[in-house]
C-alpha cells in the first residue's frame, strides 16, 4: 500500500478546490455572455484536467454560442466518456448540416441511456421531421405524452424541455396542445431558474401562435441576464420584425456580430434584404450560411427566394428541387415564399407558392391560410373563405385566419355597382351616395391612366370601401392597426369609406387615383415594381389629375432635408420598407414623386412606362436608370439632393435654426420683438398673423402674413399663411384677396375642407356660381356627407345649367336620408324633369306621394308629368 505524504494530499485537495472554483467562475461568465473570458479559462482547465466533464461541456457551449463549429465537434468527439457527449455532438453535426452523422449520434445517446437521452429522443424525432419522414417523427413525439403522464412530477428541467418540444410539434393536429408545451417549458423553468433554454422555447412558442409581446417578454427574461444570448437575440429580432419595427435590424445585427455563423440569422438578414428587393445582397447572406450548414433548409429557402423574386424561375426551381430532395414533405420553403411574394407585392405568386405548399403538407396551416388570404386579395372571395375555413379548423389560434372570416360574414351587408370597368364594393348604408360619387371619378381615373400607361389592367376591378377602418386593416393585413388609407392588390384595391375617418382627414377621390394607378404600375411590371418607385409613381399621378392632389411639400419634411435625414434615390425603397424613423414614410411619398416629376420634365412621360416595362423583364432600378436615363444611379442621388436644395432654397432660409418662436397665442409683443429680430423666419411671421388674426387685427396680420406666403409660397398646410391671409383679407373687405388666397391654398392642401367651403361662399358672394360649384364639389371629395353642401350644389349646378350635375346631388340629399324625404325626393323629380329625364322624375314624384299623400307640390308636378309623358307616346 502506497503512503502519501500528507502535504501532497493536501496540495491535490486544494488544486481540487481551486479547480472547482475556477470552473464556478467560468460558468457565471457563461451565464453572463461572457463567452470569450469563459472558453479562456475553461480551455485552461481542460487543459490541466482533460477528463473534466464539466470543463468540456461548458467550453463546448461558449465556442457554439460563437459559432466555432469546427471547434466544438472536436472537442465532442476528443470526450473520454463519448456517451456523456453523443447528445451534444449529434446537436453540433445538426447545425453543420452532416445529418446522417447527427441521427447517428443521437441513437447513439438513446442507446446508451446517457443522462440526456429523453433530449437525444426529440433531437431524433425533429431530424426526422425535418427530413420528410413525419410518420416516425410523429410516434416518437406522441410517446412524450406518457412519458409527462406517468412521471408523477419526477422530470428534471431538461426533461420537461424535450416533453414542451415533442409536444409542441403534436400541436398541428390537435392545437390544445400547445398549451400543454407552454406548461412543461413553464414548469422547467421554475425548476432551472438560472438556465435560459425555458424561457426561449417558450418565447419561440408564443411567437409561432402570434403573440409577439409575450414572446417578447420571454426573451427579455433571457437577455436582462445574459444581454449576449444568441438564441434569446434571434428570437427577439424575430418579434420585432413579427411588429414591423425597425429595431429587428439592430438585435439581428448583434446577434451576428456575436456569432456570424448563426445559420438562422443569416437567413433571416437575408429575407429582410429580400423585402427591402435587395437580392444581391439577400444572395450572399444564404450563401454564407449554406456555407456552414450546406443542407439548412431556412437558408436554400431564402436562397431560393433570390431566384423567385428576380425571376430566374430555372435557378429557383433547382433549389426547391434540391430542398425536397432533403425533405420531400417540406412546405416551409414554398410558405415563406408566399409571405415573401405578399410584402413584394406578388399576390398570383403567393397564391401559387401557398397551393404548392398545401399539396405538400396538408396540415400547413400557414399554407392553408396563406392560401385563402391571397385569393382574398385577388377577388377570389368564395375560394378564399372555403381555404380560411379550413385554416382556422386546423389553428384556431390564429389571429388573421378568425379576423378575415369574421369580415367575410359582414360582406353580405354591401352592394355592388357595376361600371364599364369596376366593381363598386360598397356598404348598404352609404352605397347610393358613394357609388354617385365614385362612378364618374372612377371611369375618370381609369381612362386617364389607360391613355398614359397604355395599357389595361385585368378587369373588372374591385374597389371595396369600407365604413369601419378597423375592417379596411383586416380586409388588407388580416389584423387591426394599419394606418394607410388604400391598398392596391392589382385587379382588387380596397379603401377607406370617407365615413371611416373624420371630416378632413384625407381626400378619398385622390386617394382612389392613387390606388388605381398602382393597380395599373402593377399590371405593366406584372407585380415587379419596386415600392418606392410605385409609391413616388402614383403621387405623381395624383398631383397630374388635379392641382393640389397628393402629397405636398411640409415644414418637417424641409427640417429632414436640412438635417440630412432624407433617403438617397438609390436607397428610397428603405424608406418605405425599413425607416429609419416613423416619419421617414411619409417624407419618401413626397420625396419620390418628386424624382417622377423631374424624369417627365426631363425624359418625358414614355420613359417611366419603359421603365415599367423593364422591371417586367427583371432589370434592377441601377440598370434602367443607366440605360434609359444615360446616368448612373449614384449620380443622379448627388443631382437630384442638390435639385432639392435648389428648389427649397428660399423656405430652407426662413426655417434656419436661429431659435425658438415663441407659440402662436402667446403675448403679441413677444412675437413681434422675435419677428422684428428675425423678419425671415418663416413660423415666427405665420405665428405672429395668426395671433394678430385671431385678435381681429386684420391690417397688422396682412404684412407678416404675406412675407410668410413669399418665404414657403408652396405651403399648405393647416396653418398656411393662405389659410389666415384669406381671413384677414375677408375681414378688411377685400373678398377677391380672399377668394384668391384660398384659391392658392386648395392648390396645394386636397383635404381641407373648411377652405373649399369657404372659398365657395367667396365665390358666391362674388357672383361666380361655377367656381363656387365647383369648389364645392371638391368639398364633396373630402366630406360627402353634409347634406347642406349638397343642396347647395344642386341649386349652384341648376342656376347655372349643369342639370346632371344637379341630379347628382338631389340624389345625394335623398341617399342621406334627410328629414324631410318627401321634399327630398320632390326635389329629386323636378331635378330628373329638368334633365330630361321624365320617367326617372315620375318615379321620384310618387316615391314622395308614397310619404306624403296630399303633397300640393308633388301633386302638381305629377299632373305635369303625366302630360309630358302622355305627350311622348
Amino acid at each position: 500500500m502506497i503512503r502519501y505524504p500528507a502535504l501532497t494530499l493536501l496540495s491535490v485537495l486544494t488544486v481540487g478546490s481551486l479547480q472547482a472554483q475556477t470552473l464556478a467562475e467560468a460558468r457565471e461568465s457563461l451565464q453572463a455572455g461572457e463567452y470569450e473570458d469563459a472558453a479562456r479559462v475553461l480551455r485552461t482547465i481542460l487543459t490541466d484536467d482533460p477528463s473534466s466533464h464539466e470543463a468540456r461541456r461548458d467550453l463546448i457551449q461558449a465556442l457554439f454560442f460563437t459559432g466555432e463549429y469546427e471547434t466544438s465537434e472536436l472537442l465532442a468527439r476528443e470526450a473520454p466518456v463519448p456517451i456523456g457527449f453523443a447528445n451534444t455532438l449529434g446537436e453540433i453535426l445538426v447545425t453543420r448540416g452532416k445529418l446522417d452523422e447527427a441521427a447517428t449520434a443521437f441513437q447513439r445517446s438513446i442507446d446508451g441511456n446517457a443522462k440526456d437521452a429523453l433530449t437525444s429522443e426529440v433531437n431524433l424525432g425533429e431530424l426526422l421531421f425535418s427530413r420528410g419522414e413525419i410518420d416516425q417523427a410523429m410516434a416518437r413525439f406522441d410517446r412524450f405524452i406518457d412519458i409527462y403522464n406517468t412521471s408523477d412530477g419526477r422530470l428534471n428541467a431538461t426533461e420537461l424541455v424535450a416533453v414542451g418540444r415533442a409536444v409542441r410539434y403534436l400541436g398541428r393536429n390537435n392545437p390544445d396542445l400547445f398549451q400543454d408545451a407552454l406548461r412543461a417549458f413553464d414548469e422547467a423553468a421554475s425548476i432551472a431558474p438560472t438556465w435560459h433554454e425555458p424561457n426561449v422555447r417558450a418565447g419561440e412558442l408564443f411567437l409561432e401562435k402570434y403573440s409577439s409581446t409575450n414572446a417578447q417578454g420571454e426573451f427579455e427574461k433571457v437577455l436582462a441576464v445574459n444581454p449576449r444570448h444568441p438564441g434569446a437575440l434571434l428570437g427577439l429580432a424575430k418579434a420585432l420584425e413579427f411588429d414591423g419595427t425597425s429595431d429587428a435590424g439592430r438585435v439581428l445585427a448583434q446577434l451576428l456580430e456575436i456569432n456570424p455563423n448563426h445559420v438562422e440569422g443569416r437567413a433571416l438578414l437575408a429575407n429582410q434584404h429580400l423585402t427591402r428587393e435587395r437580392y444581391q445582397d439577400a444572395n450572399e447572406q444564404a450563401e454564407i450560411a449554406l456555407a456552414v450548414n450546406p443542407n439548412s433548409l431556412v437558408a436554400l429557402t431564402a436562397l431560393a427566394g433570390t431566384h423567385l423574386l428576380r425571376g430566374d424561375l430555372k435557378r429557383f426551381q433547382q433549389v426547391r428541387d434540391r430542398v425536397l430532395q432533403l425533405n420531400p414533405r417540406y412546405s416551409g420553403l414554398d410558405s415563406k415564399l408566399a409571405e415573401l411574394a405578399v410584402k413584394t407585392r406578388r399576390y398570383g405568386d403567393a397564391v401559387s407558392r401557398a397551393e404548392a405548399a398545401v399539396q405538400l403538407d396538408p396540415y400547413s396551416w400557414t399554407a392553408w391560410g396563406l392560401l385563402g388570404m391571397n385569393e382574398l386579395r385577388l377577388g377570389d372571395v368564395e375560394r378564399g373563405r372555403a381555404h380560411l375555413e379550413r385554416a382556422f379548423e386546423g389553428d384556431p389560434y390564429n389571429p388573421w385566419f378568425k379576423n378575415n372570416l369574421d369580415l367575410l360574414d359582414t360582406f353580405e351587408r354591401f352592394e355592388i355597382h357595376a361600371t364599364d370597368h369596376f366593381e363598386l364594393f360598397l356598404h348598404g348604408t352609404e352605397s347610393d351616395l358613394l357609388a354617385t360619387y365614385l362612378a364618374p371619378i372612377a371611369e375618370e381615373a381609369y381612362a386617364s391612366l389607360a391613355r398614359r400607361y397604355e395599357s389595361e389592367p385585368l378587369l373588372p376591378v374591385r374597389a371595396e370601401f369600407f365604413p369601419s377602418h378597423a375592417d379596411f386593416s383586416v380586409r388588407t393585413l388580416g389584423e387591426t392597426g394599419l394606418g394607410a388609407l388604400g391598398v392596391s392588390f392589382g385587379r382588387v384595391l380596397v379603401m377607406d369609406s370617407p365615413s371611416a375617418r373624420e371630416q378632413g382627414d384625407y381626400n378619398w377621390a385622390s386617394v382612389f387615383w392613387h390606388e388605381l394607378a398602382h393597380t395599373f404600375h402593377l399590371a405593366v411590371s406584372d407585380n415587379r415594381v419596386p415600392r418606392w418607385f410605385s409609391e413616388g409613381l402614383a403621387v405623381h399621378e395624383q398631383r397630374k389629375a388635379r392641382q393640389g392632389w397628393g402629397h405636398q411639400v411640409t415644414i418637417p419634411f424641409l427640417r429632414a432635408l436640412a438635417d440630412g435625414e432624407l433617403k438617397k434615390v438609390s436607397e428610397l425603397n428603405d424608406g418605405f420598407m425599413r425607416p429609419d424613423y416613423p416619419q421617414q414614410v411619409i417624407f419618401s411619398y413626397y420625396q419620390s414623386s418628386l424624382v417622377f416629376q423631374v424624369i417627365e420634365d426631363r425624359y418625358g412621360f414614355a420613359v417611366i412606362r419603359e421603365m415599367l416595362e423593364g422591371y417586367r423583364r427583371g432589370e434592377t432600378t441601377a440598370e434602367l436608370f443607366q440605360s434609359l436615363l444615360s446616368i448612373d444611379l449614384k449620380d443622379f442621388d448627388q443631382e437630384f439632393e442638390t435639385h432639392l436644395r435648389e428648389r427649397f432654397r428660399a423656405p430652407l432660409r426662413g426655417l434656419a435654426e436661429i431659435g425658438e418662436a415663441p407659440l402662436s397665442g402667446s403675448d403679441v409683443t413677444a412675437l413681434e420683438d422675435y419677428v422684428g429680430l428675425h423678419p425671415g423666419d418663416f413660423i415666427g411671421r405665420v405665428r405672429l398673423g395668426a395671433s394678430l388674426v385671431e385678435e381681429e387685427r386684420y391690417a397688422d396680420a396682412q404684412p407678416h402674413l404675406e412675407a410668410a406666403r413669399e418665404i414657403f409660397p408652396e405651403y399648405g398646410g393647416p396653418d398656411s399663411p393662405y389659410w389666415y391671409l384669406a381671413q384677414a383679407y375677408r375681414g378688411l373687405g377685400d373678398l377677391s384677396g380672399a377668394e384668391q388666397a384660398l384659391s392658392q391654398l386648395t392648390q396645394r392642401s386636397e383635404s381641407n375642407y373648411n377652405a373649399y367651403t369657404m372659398h365657395a361662399d367667396l365665390l358666391e358672394q362674388l357672383d361666380r356660381p361655377e367656381e363656387a360649384a365647383d369648389a364645392l364639389d371638391k368639398a364633396a371629395h373630402v366630406w360627402p356627407y353634409e347634406i347642406e353642401l349638397h343642396q347647395r350644389l344642386a341649386t349652384l349646378h341648376a342656376e347655372v345649367g349643369n342639370y346632371l350635375d344637379a341630379l347628382r346631388e338631389r340624389a345625394a340629399v335623398v341617399a342621406l336620408n334627410p328629414t324631410d324625404k318627401a321634399q327630398a325626393l320632390y326635389l329629386l323629380a323636378v331635378a330628373y324633369q329638368e334633365a330630361g329625364d321624365l320617367t326617372g322624375a315620375r318615379r321620384a314624384v310618387l316615391q314622395a306621394l308614397d310619404i306624403a299623400p296630399n303633397f300640393d307640390d308633388a301633386l302638381e308636378l305629377l299632373l305635369v308629368l303625366r302630360s309630358g309623358l302622355r305627350g311622348e307616346t
